[in-house]
């Protein structure tokens, strides 16, 4: 643990370090950035139930009790926690995600040395995600695998992206009406459910933590 950072469960491209290097160098940071394994009991990954900018339909935690899975723990700084907030959209009305803490023991998070943390902020999807045939959040299988099935399956979804995962990620790349057309069109296709994980972000105000803006749990 680091007394002067935050943990923050990383999921999808937030779980590569060339694109956190990125993110980071964008604002002119080079300070390292610990990340560390952990077992995660009560998160799942889901679906992103909105076509991303980037070219793709993204990783989003789901409540998932009972569930465990492994995935990485970023340790941030105050700096690095404001670039991974913007990078998520957290500050804007419209952006994509909302910062959430996810309390233990509702989430259990079990570092390799046995420690386990009090709890961590995950990013929590404002669109909802997809679901499957039953209604409950569908599982991420990939994203090849996964943009083929919805092109397949979405009635209108090739119209708009093509007939490959590859058309998809370019029309898609930088097109933002595109993207919040495909986006729309999972929701008229009632594609979409909450992920489970909303109250934990209902109340949660944001900013890096030290700026008077956040009110997250204090630094470890």
């Amino acid at each position: 643990m680091y007394e002067d950072r935050v943990p923050v469960l990383a999921v999808g491209s937030n779980a590569c370090p060339g694109q956190l290097r990125h993110k980071m160098a964008e604002s002119g940071i080079i300070t390292p950035l610990p990340m560390v394994r952990a077992r995660v009991t009560g998160v799942g990954i889901g679906v992103s139930a909105h076509v991303s900018r980037m070219g793709y339909v993204s990783n989003s935690p789901v409540a998932a009790p009972g569930a465990v899975c492994e995935l990485f723990v970023l340790w941030l700084d105050a700096r690095q926690l404001g670039v991974i907030d913007a990078s998520e959209g957290v500050p804007r009305p419209d952006g994509n995600f909302r910062r959430a803490w996810l309390p233990a023991p509702d989430v259990r998070i079990e570092l390799a040395d046995g420690s386990v943390l009090p709890g961590a902020h995950a990013y929590v999807n404002r669109h909802g995600v997809l679901r499957d045939g039953t209604g409950a959040p569908r599982a991420h299988p990939g994203q090849r695998p996964l943009l083929t099935e919805l092109l397949a399956d979405v009635p209108g979804l090739r119209e708009l992206f093509g007939a490959s995962p590859e058309e998809f990620s370019a029309r898609a790349r930088a097109d933002r009406e595109l993207c919040a057309r495909g986006t729309r069109l999972f929701a008229e296709r009632k594609m979409v459910t909450a992920c489970g994980l909303e109250r934990y972000a209902g109340n949660q105000q944001y900013g890096s933590p030290g700026t008077g803006a956040s009110l997250a749990p204090p630094l470890m």
